[in-house]
Parts: structure tokens; sequence; C-alpha cells
């Protein structure tokens, strides 16, 4: 089925689309890797956005520049090239706060990606502030990154861990809600997306009943970010985590907010470096923020080419994005339809993000993936790090297609064909 783009009134210079339409060809002409055809002489047609997104040129450039023209180390040297490192960092500190509508620079700290961040709130946060007794809310849509970390730390100080309930349809049962959420309750922490039923929980309802009773509100927004407008202010998020390569920028660098009153309040949780402001013999006091919570040697050129990321996204509009992205999934779903034997857990498209997880009558999701790749279709398969909720569903694996902005109609086409190509081959016809 071929699609139907309306094209841009007008282009950027970047060749981007301007207001007024959305420029498909323009847009994937940023991307190169997308151009790629495999050896087998099939398109690369890349559906694993969800686990890593590819990079615009204007990202790749700027990371190379970085390396060519000004690389030193950040916060550490007087001359020239440290200047123009600080500088950068900072300015792309800035284009993150601005982002994501925080109030202050120093309320975003660099860090290696979700994972690190969700630890250091879980460490730093959860020591200062979990007793025994306290109850952390969790949900069964967890990436195992927002599960260990709270099950390492409420070990460690006597808390429990809840979940809030899903109903039928692989979304958050809010009428469990005043049940789960207890005057014990001390933090909250949940995706702002699933990465495998697409669920988009009601973060501003959830914060305001977890402000409610005392407690925090911490999003992984590694799924989320990339794919919507985010204000941490507006929304009422308390901590929130995402990573660079899943936002069109580099990989080892990401992002987490938090409020400064919280922040101000939390020890370290790594040490050395320059997170430090005087060293005695018997003890240390630390530097102010950000810098408390970046010990050691920043991922400096990732951390100024993740502010590139930034204005590509931005450039794009996000509002434009989540309706591409939208219109892509219900496409997706309509002719994932066709396909005999093929089950979609999870919300419908109006309720979902751009993930379609499902699995196949008769057919293993191992192997329905390895079947894809012939025709050149990268989709993951597994668990997704998410085993409670693979649990929940009966199910111990599931094959994922994850959809970008860059994708289209033709590679849904492709991906759909390729399934009826896999359902032949396994003999399920």
């Amino acid at each position: 089925m071929a699609e139907t783009v309306t094209p841009a009134d007008s282009e950027t210079s970047a060749g981007l689309p301007a207001s007024g339409g959305f420029n498909i060809d323009a847009v994937r002409a940023d991307f190169p890797i997308l151009a790629t055809v495999l050896p087998n002489g099939a398109p690369l047609t890349y559906l694993d956005s969800g686990a890593s997104a590819q990079k615009p040129q204007a990202v790749i450039d700027c990371e190379k520049e970085v390396y060519e023209t000004y690389y030193a180390n950040a916060y550490r040297g007087v001359y020239q090239f440290g200047n123009q490192v600080d500088e950068a960092l900072e300015h792309s500190r800035e284009r993150v706060r601005q982002f994501l509508g925080a109030a202050l620079p120093e309320e975003i700290i660099f860090t290696s990606g979700t994972t690190m961040s969700i630890n250091l709130v879980a460490q730093a946060w959860g020591r200062k502030n979990l007793e025994a007794g306290d109850e952390i809310l969790l949900t069964p849509l967890e990436h195992h990154a927002n599960i260990v970390p709270w099950q390492q730390i409420a070990r460690e100080r006597g808390a429990t861990l809840r979940y809030l309930p899903l109903t039928a349809d692989g979304q958050l049962d809010l009428e469990q809600l005043e049940t789960c959420l207890t005057s014990r309750t001390k933090m909250v922490a949940v995706t702002g997306m699933s990465n495998v039923l697409g669920t988009l929980p009601p973060l501003k309802l959830l914060a305001g009943q977890a402000h409610a009773r005392g407690a925090v509100l911490l999003v992984d927004g590694a799924q989320s970010v990339p794919h919507g407008r985010t204000s941490v202010t507006e929304t009422g998020i308390d901590f929130l985590a995402f990573s660079g390569h899943k936002l069109y920028g580099p990989s080892g660098v990401g992002v987490l907010y938090g409020r400064r009153e919280l922040l101000e309040a939390m020890d370290p949780f790594l040490t050395g470096g320059h997170m430090i402001e005087r060293v005695f013999e018997d003890h240390s006091t630390w530097a102010p923020l950000p810098a408390r919570f970046e010990a050691g040697t920043l991922p400096i050129a990732q951390a100024i080419a993740l502010g590139a990321a930034v204005d590509y996204v931005e450039a794009v509009g996000l509002d434009a994005i989540a309706a591409r992205e939208q219109e892509l999934l219900e496409y997706a779903f309509t002719r994932l339809a066709e396909v005999p034997g093929l089950h979609i857990p999870g919300p419908a498209p109006d309720h979902r993000g751009s993930i379609i997880s499902f699995t196949m009558e008769g057919a293993h999701p191992q192997d329905v993936a390895v079947l894809l790749d012939r025709k050149g279709i990268c989709v993951r398969h597994g668990h997704h790090c998410t085993m409670p909720l693979h649990d929940l569903l009966g199910i111990s694996a599931s094959t994922r297609a994850s959809f970008a902005f860059y994708n289209t109609h033709e590679e849904i086409d492709r991906l759909t064909d390729g399934l009826h190509f896999a359902r032949q081959r396994l003999r399920l016809t």
C-alpha cells in the first residue's frame, strides 16, 4: 500500500519540514543509515527504535566535531579547548532543561543513561528517606531498571514494594490506586510509557495523588520522552530519567532531572573527581549541584551531542512527531489484523504509544524475529526486560515492533508481508 504524505509548505535549512506538513522524505534523508541495503539485497526496515533510535546527521556531525576540533576534559583546564568544552556542555544542559520544562539548569544531571539515573535516585534518595515499614509503589509495566534498584534499596532499608494492578487491556487500574497508595508510600516509580504494551500512565494524576500523601514521583521516561512533550513542572514530576540513545542521540549519556530541593538534600551516590568541593584526610565536602552527582569524567562528546539531538527533535516538532507516530500505529494495527493467529496485548491505539508487541500462535518469538530478519526487518524478541509483565500476560516472550517518526507505511507493509512469510516457513498456513 502506498503512503500518502502531505508535503511541507517549505523546508528548513536542515532539510526538516517547516510548519504546514510533514515531509517524510526530507526526514529520512537526515538519517543516513536508513538508506542501507543489506547484503542479501533487502532494504533496511528498522522497527526497533524502542531499543535504540537511529541518529540524524546533525547529531553524528556534532559528536564528530567535538573529537576533531575541540575535545578536552571538562571543568578541568582554563585553556581555550577546556573553556569551549565547558560552554558546550552547559549549553547542552540548558537545552535539556528547556526541553523538559525544568526550572533550573542545576536540576539536570548528566548520567550514563536511564538505568544509572534510577539507581542514583534509589540509592541517594532512598538511603536518606526510606525507613522500615515505608512503601514503594511500582506497576507491573516497569522495565527491570525501574524494579531491581527498588528491590535492592527496599531490602537494605526494610521497605516494602507494592504494585498497582493493571486492567484487562493493560492500563493502570486507577480504581485500586486508593488502596495501593497509602500514608506509608514514600516513592511512586512508574514508566512514562510501557516498552511492551505502549501503555501511557496518567502521570499528572499520579503526581497529584502521590504528593497528597507526602510521596514523590519518579518517572522512567526512556520510552516517553522521545515521543511527545514532557513538562516536569506542569506534570508535577519529582524525578525523571531518560537515555540519549532513544532520543536520536548518542549512547553512553542520559539525564536525571530532579527537583532542586530533593537533590540538595541527597548525598552523592558515586564519589570522586568533579563532585568534590574539599577533601580532608578524614572527610570530604561536596560540590554544589549539578556537579555533586557527576562524579568522574562525563561522557563529554555524547553529552554535547545530546543537545544537538534535542535541537533536532524540536526542529521537527514534538507535536508533529507524536501525530506522525500515532498515525503509523493506527496503520500498523490495521495491517497486522490481517495476519492469522497474531495477538497484540495491551491498550487500543488511542491509549498507547508507538509500540506493538505480539505473539503468533504456533510460533516462537525468536523464530519470528529471525525470519523477519531475512527480509531486512529489524524487530526485537524476548521478554524486553519486563519479566514480571510477561509473567502476568502468561507468556515467556513476545516479538516487538517499535516505531519512530522516520518510519513509513511501506515499512509496515513489509512487516505484514514478512509475518505472512514467517507463517509459511513455519508451516502455520
